[in-house]
């Protein structure tokens, strides 16, 4: 069994092992932003696309989401930061385990310059993530 433990990588982005397939952690996620009332923007297939443009990619998907009340604030102090909001997660099949990337919001405030205190309005980007993927 793989290992589900949260790593974040040197680029200050976290990944986190699904028990569930994409379709399944996709669709777990999309349930939870319903019902946490938080703006799914898109879901970006791009496993689909390669399969339309006649290639081969692994089962990959881009959730794009977020609530305006928390990420105004932020690109208010920050403009640059509309560059990573709303927030994204990566969810893709790695052989046989599901993986859930996304960028750690302590990143984006160092990366742009934002107050820590204001970056965890994204912190719910980790308890989301850690609900999808708990068994």
């Amino acid at each position: 069994m793989p290992d589900a433990t949260p790593r974040r990588d040197i680029d200050g982005v976290i990944t986190k092992t699904s028990p569930w397939s994409v379709a399944d952690t996709v669709t777990r996620l999309t349930q939870l932003l319903a019902e946490r009332n938080i703006e799914l923007f898109a879901v970006i297939d791009h496993s689909g696309g390669a399969e339309r443009a006649g290639l081969q990619l692994r089962d990959t998907k881009l959730m794009i989401f977020g609530n305006p009340a928390a990420g105004t604030p932020i690109m208010v102090d920050a403009p640059l930061a509309a560059l990573d909001l709303p927030l994204k997660v990566l969810i893709w099949a790695d052989g046989p385990a599901t993986r859930v990337r996304y960028t750690a919001p302590e990143a984006l405030a160092e990366r742009y310059g934002f107050d820590v205190a204001l970056g965890r309005r994204l912190s719910a980007i980790d308890v989301l993530t850690d609900i999808v993927i708990d068994h």
